[in-house]
């Protein structure tokens, strides 16, 4: 009974990251149709705020919470009105400008910081199920994935941006003949993509290693969750984050880690040949 408790939060834990991988991921690309090869790169940023805020004497919490995603949030809107304004139905284009983004941030971090891993303590101890222990912090971060993925769906489904966002999406030209702007609402969506990546990011500091590298270890398991999780950003992302999260935390315990995350794309590769339309394509059409 112990041993079932403590796979259970392992299991709630890995499908937690998923979500929290791939939630800003599905924004940029499940609404905007752009493929940020970036995705990783924007991860790090979070990461890397988070390390440095703690250095300069800031709360853990202000900083995961609060410095990480404003950071990453202002650098995407930057890079949206930097380049990826002029990239808009350029899917090739998008991708291979994304990728040079990607490349550039690495570079610019290794340069600044170097290529040493750093880290940062957890701020919640752990805690004992009979003959085993866990972390706090595994609690913490399932709870702020439910948290994520409600709070995106009230912003999609009750506010004014939402609306906006999701008229927009679907039909610039007359959400443009209505008096909307396009292009702010393209930049304010990217730019929330890029926040909610960056809280990840800095969620994951203290339980990950930091380097200007580590986007790598995460972008091709994020791109395969939000397109298995197909059109529907939140019905999606917890469906496929839940079945992957799953696969991979039990096949990494009953084999080796490595194992868990072969069986994780191999899963992938079979639901995707099954549906190709995604799972909220087959199961959760009109869903958000």
């Amino acid at each position: 009974m112990d041993l079932a408790a403590v796979l259970t939060l392992d299991v709630l834990n890995g499908v937690a990251s998923l979500i929290l991988l791939c939630t800003g991921l599905a924004v940029i690309f499940g609404m905007m149709k752009i493929i940020n090869l970036a995705h990783g790169e924007f991860l790090m940023l979070g990461a890397y705020a988070t390390v440095v805020a703690v250095e300069a004497g800031i709360n853990i919490w202000i900083a995961m919470l609060v410095v990480s995603p404003v950071f990453v949030g202002l650098v995407g809107l930057l890079v949206e009105r930097t380049f990826i304004r002029l990239l808009y139905g350029r899917l090739v284009d998008s991708m291979l400008a994304t990728w040079g983004l990607s490349l550039f941030l690495v570079g610019l971090i290794t340069t600044i910081f170097g290529n040493t891993i750093k880290s940062v303590p957890s701020p919640l101890g752990g805690f004992t199920i009979g003959a085993y222990r866990s972390s706090l912090y595994t609690v913490f971060l399932v709870a702020v994935a439910i948290t994520l993925l409600g709070g995106l769906w009230l912003l999609m489904r009750r506010t004014r941006f939402g609306l906006i966002a999701r008229a927009t999406m679907q039909n610039p030209d007359m959400a443009a003949a209505m008096g909307v702007s396009p292009p702010r609402v393209y930049m304010a969506t990217f730019g929330l993509g890029a926040a909610i990546t960056g809280l990840a990011g800095g969620l994951l500091a203290p339980v990950a290693g930091v380097l200007p590298t580590m986007g790598a270890a995460y972008i091709a398991k994020a791109f395969i969750t939000v397109v298995a999780g197909g059109t529907s950003i939140i019905a999606g992302s917890a469906t496929a984050s839940g079945l992957f999260g799953f696969i991979n935390q039990t096949a990494s315990y009953l084999t080796t880690p490595v194992i868990g995350e072969v069986f994780l794309f191999v899963a992938a590769i079979i639901l995707i040949r099954l549906l190709p339309q995604g799972i909220s394509g087959r199961f959760f059409r009109g869903s958000l």
